[in-house]
């Protein structure tokens, strides 16, 4: 299934008339002060500024709701990602345990633990922590992406190599391989500017390195971990041959797929960019 634009879209509109409506330099905003304000949000403060009672509030709400969300889905994503890299032998043997409902306990607990983390924020010195932990984090998204979008290549490249055919693949990606290569190239061109921002920040010739790595903090990790599994598993770079795409297929209803196909042939082309898009 392919991902809904509607999120990405809100998140853009967002923030845009967000950098419309409210100071970078705002003394209300998160970070200005030592200790945070509930009123932090620049959404909130959007309501406090237009005069809208009880905006600000309803906010609030709305913010706790997307960020208890969003905990849920990285416990879940965390401790799924844990137990496949104990079940690949990447991780110690503990966090592969499945009990009989199908719940990967010692990774949920694990990762529910990291949580007391966000307790740093009532000390004084809360920033600065969050600081450097949004530089650990803040390529990550990068590079998970970009580890994507080299799976997805590479994966393409296999399968075709062990004789299969695209139509074996119920779900293709928006844009197939050259989709895929064009992610990567972009982000490889953020990760250049990042770097670049890093060595010589906007307003300085030379940053210090404290401030390099409050910008590119996620690389090195990213290598050290690298390194630890390289050195744990003895394997590194596996070629186009050894890549195994046949074990642990899931049996597919090709019957349905197939109808489901031709159901979509038959419609307008309209309807079918439509489908394709969307």
């Amino acid at each position: 299934m392919n991902a809904h634009p509607f999120p990405h879209s809100f998140y853009i509109l967002g923030l845009t008339f967000v950098g419309l409506l409210v100071r970078s330099d705002d003394d209300r905003l998160l970070g200005a002060n030592p200790l945070i304000d509930v009123n932090a949000s620049p959404f909130v403060l959007i309501g406090l500024d237009a005069g809208l009672k009880g905006f600000d509030s309803f906010m609030n709400v709305v913010i706790l709701v997307s960020v208890v969300s969003i905990g849920v889905s990285g416990v879940y994503g965390g401790s799924r990602t844990l137990t496949a890299l104990a079940e690949q032998g990447y991780a110690p043997k503990i966090f592969a345990y499945i009990d009989r409902s199908g719940r990967p306990l010692w990774s949920v607990t694990a990762v529910m633990a990291f949580g007391g983390l966000a307790y740093v924020n009532l000390d004084a010195d809360g920033p600065t922590v969050f600081d450097w932990l949004l530089a650990l984090s803040g390529l990550a998204a990068l590079f998970t992406w970009g580890s994507i979008c080299l799976a997805h290549i590479r994966f393409r490249k296999a399968w075709a190599h062990h004789g299969h055919t695209l139509d074996e693949i119920p779900f293709k990606a928006v844009g197939g391989v050259y989709g895929s290569y064009l992610g990567l190239f972009i982000i490889f061109l953020v990760l250049v500017a990042q770097f670049y921002t890093a060595v010589s920040p906007i307003g300085a010739r030379v940053g210090t390195a404290e401030s390099f790595f409050k910008s590119y903090l996620a690389l090195p990790v990213v290598m050290l971990f690298w390194a630890i599994g390289y050195l744990w598993k003895g394997k590194a770079w596996l070629r186009t041959s050894q890549i195994d795409v046949d074990t642990g297929r899931r049996e597919l209803d090709w019957e349905y797929i197939n109808a489901d196909r031709a159901r979509i042939a038959a419609q307008p082309a309209w309807r079918r960019w439509i489908h394709k898009v969307f």
